[in-house]
């Protein structure tokens, strides 16, 4: 059976990925931080413990990092 590839926006960009990539296999793909971020899927926070899950179709990442200010 062939995979069919998952379509998902990073940050504003359209990727493709195989089924069953999770989270943190996208993160590392896109070469993008595993530590010091925060996740957000379709506009929600979504919890680094959930990160091994594979990506649905169609999800909205947003990776976000900690900005020192005031």
């Amino acid at each position: 059976m062939t995979a069919i590839p998952v379509g998902i926006t990073v940050n504003g960009v359209d990727h493709e990925f195989a089924e069953h990539t999770s989270v943190r296999e996208v993160l590392e793909t896109l070469n993008l931080p595993c530590q010091g971020v925060a996740v957000a899927v379709d506009g929600a926070l979504f919890p680094k413990s959930r990160w091994d899950e594979p990506v649905g179709r169609g999800w909205e990442l947003e990776v976000l990092t900690a900005v020192q200010g005031g």
